[in-house]
């Protein structure tokens, strides 16, 4: 399964669900889901990426269907123990790839949710996953990694280990393997923890490159070289076309055009089969699999109708995420489609 052909544009996305839920937000308001909603989130964090993008969904759909609806951090194990017990649609939750990641790489706590959850729709990308170095660093490009790792020098990588932080990693190992056959183990995995960890490592000199977000780690690439916390973006893991999408101004001092450089085609990572490795993370619902079929639909055309008022998106680009809303049947095609390709590369380097 190539790369590219397992993106569809937003425009088809909303054209499609429109077609498929065009109704009035009034008919939205009258169905099944009502009262107090609970939304779970594979994050304990309130300052994080998943807590932010899903408030801007459950706002928009609280409004929308006249119902209050509260994000909860929990953590994932605890999101999915909560999903798990409630089949009424009083609790739904969203995450990321790291949900079926955390399962191809053998993850305690996480499950096949293709076959345990119903996957709802896809509203968001963040477009920031990324890898950087330090400002003094030899290493100029991420192919000088690549070419670093093969002639038998030894590059540490800190991660979080077990899905979005570590899939980038996976693909460089494999990336080299497929260049460099047998020089790939010079690629070492620092398992660590949170991006305060992570930059920490980076810090301390315990690590040569780390996975980081362009959120959280612009604001060390604006710090002078002689800076022991100044760091260099090497690589964004997210389509060209998903970086396109974003805001002109970009993220702090960083533009688009600037961020733009660190992609592909600029940026090759072989995947060996005549594509380059990108990862978008993406955000979608995740639903108890009991769940009333009509609470699926409804959500799925107040959504449709939210995202074609055009609002949210601007909310979402503001706050540094690519609206990318798909109706739960196509989300579940797609990611499905996404896990096998992500699966070929994990089963590559075990």
């Amino acid at each position: 399964m190539s790369m590219p052909s397992i993106y569809k544009t937003l425009g088809t996305s909303v054209l499609m669900a429109g077609m498929a839920f065009g109704s009035t937000a009034a008919m939205a308001a009258d169905g099944p889901l009502r009262g107090n909603v609970r939304v779970v989130i594979g994050s304990t964090s309130t300052g994080g990426d998943t807590y932010q993008n899903s408030s801007i969904v459950a706002d928009a759909l609280a409004e929308h269907l006249d119902i209050n609806m509260k994000v909860d951090a929990v953590g994932a194990s605890s999101a999915f123990r909560f999903l798990d017990r409630d089949s009424r649609g009083n609790t739904l939750m969203i995450f990321h790839d790291q949900s079926y990641l955390g399962h191809l790489y053998g993850v305690q706590g996480y499950d096949d949710i293709f076959e345990k959850y119903t996957i709802g729709p896809t509203v968001a990308i963040n477009p920031g996953n990324a890898y950087l170095v330090p400002k003094d660093s030899p290493y100029q490009t991420l192919n000088d990694v690549i070419e670093a790792v093969g002639n038998g020098e030894e590059v540490r990588v800190a991660i979080q280990p077990g899905g979005v932080s570590e899939i980038g990693f996976s693909a460089l190992k494999n990336a080299i393997a497929i260049e460099h056959p047998g020089m790939e183990d010079n690629l070492v995995a620092v398992n660590t923890g949170s991006q305060a960890d992570k930059n920490q490592q980076l810090f301390d000199d315990q690590a040569d490159m780390i996975n980081g977000t362009v959120q959280a780690n612009e604001q060390y690439t604006r710090l002078p070289e002689d800076d022991q916390k100044a760091m260099r973006f090497l690589w964004l893991t997210a389509r060209n076309s998903t970086i396109e999408q974003a805001p002109e101004d970009g993220l702090g001092q960083t533009t688009r055009e600037q961020l733009l450089q660190y992609v592909e085609p600029n940026v090759s990572v072989p995947m060996g089969n005549g594509d380059n490795f990108t990862f978008d993370k993406e955000f979608f619902f995740l639903y108890n699999k009991d769940m009333d079929q009509a609470i699926v639909d409804q959500i799925d055309q107040a959504l449709t109708e939210i995202y074609a008022e055009g609002e949210i998106q601007e909310t979402q680009k503001n706050s540094f995420f690519i609206p990318n809303f798909k109706p739960s049947d196509e989300a579940a095609e797609y990611l499905e489609t996404k896990m096998s390709v992500y699966e070929d590369i994990i089963t590559n380097i075990q």
